[in-house]
């Protein structure tokens, strides 16, 4: 298993606020909008070598086919990026986990994980403490899920080849994650 880093990381779909970040150290964007918001992004992104994030965020959940969906969007998204001078080995993507999809299609995301991980890129899960995690337990209404829920979720993308998990709950995770690499061998 990898080792738990941290990343000095600047979330915006602007570039000024991200130029602002980056003059201050910070060494990754995550741009929610996967370089669509802001014209000027990309540019900024490619020239200061920061790394990036692009996450897949849908207008509504109805998708013919979640997964592929989020796999040809992202993978436009990241030949747009290449295209625009980011160097591929900067690139990080992130299905959008409860962004704009249903709890079933979520978990459908996680279940065919190999297939973002095929993009050849590092995949982001971003499970901890999601709503979904919550309502696949029974709570309807739930906003957040328990911990224990946000542990499976994340040693099952681990184990399905996500390389950077986003979490709340740091020290449990690693726990739970370094137990699973051993069991792994």
């Amino acid at each position: 298993m990898a080792a738990c880093t941290s990343t000095r990381t600047t979330l915006s779909r602007q570039a000024e606020v991200a130029q602002r970040a980056l003059a201050v150290g910070a060494e990754l964007v995550n741009d929610v909008t996967a370089l669509r918001a802001d014209p000027a992004m990309a540019e900024l992104v490619a020239e200061s070598g920061a790394r990036v994030c692009m996450m897949h965020w849908g207008k509504q959940p109805d998708y013919t086919d979640v997964v592929s969906d989020v796999v040809a969007f992202l993978e436009e998204r990241l030949r747009f990026a290449v295209d625009a001078g980011i160097d591929e080995e900067r690139i990080v993507l992130d299905p959008g986990i409860g962004f704009g999809k249903t709890v079933e299609q979520n978990f459908e995301l996680v279940r065919r994980l190999p297939e973002l991980v095929a993009l050849g890129r590092p995949v982001l899960v971003g499970f901890s403490r999601k709503s979904s995690l919550g309502r696949i337990l029974g709570d309807a209404d739930a906003k957040t899920g328990p911990l224990s829920a946000s542990l499976a979720a994340a040693v099952t993308a681990y184990e399905r080849g996500a390389t950077i998990l986003r979490v709340h709950d740091v020290r449990s995770h690693v726990e739970a994650l370094t137990v699973a690499a051993a069991v792994a061998g």
